[in-house]
């Protein structure tokens, strides 16, 4: 049976690039971003458009450790109000981590993930990077993910599905040949 309307929910921390990156999938600027240092995205937002002639719902979601705008409990209550808004079920989950140091927080993040949605979540997900501009010069995603045990078992956990993306050379069609923007398992 083929998806009509594929509806793809966008998590991860406060301040990774989540609203850019739903930006640069639909090429157009439809969720807010700022380059302040506080978060922009208060509520869920979702928004459908048409790319490569299929509709995709993108569901951007507000970061873990958003301090200032959620308690905890606020904060699981409306990712999951916003989720389970879509009765048909959502078909993906891009996690969305920046490329630096994965460290407990970045831990923590997945770990709530697992905690709000269970472990199946894994099952339908993929480990998007953003700010690949910051990757060293030579290095790859598959570079990164082996750079820390816990990105690599997170890696594992989705099924080998990770993709890096920089919006700066995404977006000006700059792709370079060593910043391709995906790493499958077999060539991770």
């Amino acid at each position: 049976m083929e998806v009509s309307n594929w509806r793809i929910v966008i998590l991860g921390k406060t301040g990774v690039g989540k609203s850019s990156l739903a930006n640069t999938i639909f090429g157009e600027k439809l969720y807010t971003t700022s380059p302040t240092l506080t978060s922009e995205t208060r509520k869920c937002q979702a928004e459908t458009k048409s790319v490569n002639g299929r509709s995709i719902t993108l569901i951007d979601t507000p970061g873990f450790f958003d301090t200032e705008t959620f308690e905890e409990k606020e904060l699981k209550s409306e990712i999951l109000r916003c989720t389970s808004e879509y009765a048909t079920g959502t078909h993906a989950f891009l996690i969305v981590l920046k490329v630096e140091k994965f460290t407990e927080q970045e831990q923590a993040v997945i770990t709530k993930i697992s905690q709000y949605f269970s472990e199946e979540i894994f099952k339908y997900a993929t480990v998007l990077f953003t700010h690949g501009d910051q990757l060293d010069e030579g290095q790859t995603i598959k570079d990164l993910v082996h750079q820390n045990q816990l990105s690599g078992d997170l890696v594992d956990k989705c099924g080998g599905r990770c993709h890096i993306i920089d919006n700066k050379y995404w977006n000006n069609n700059q792709q370079e040949e060593y910043r391709s923007n995906q790493a499958t398992k077999d060539n991770r």
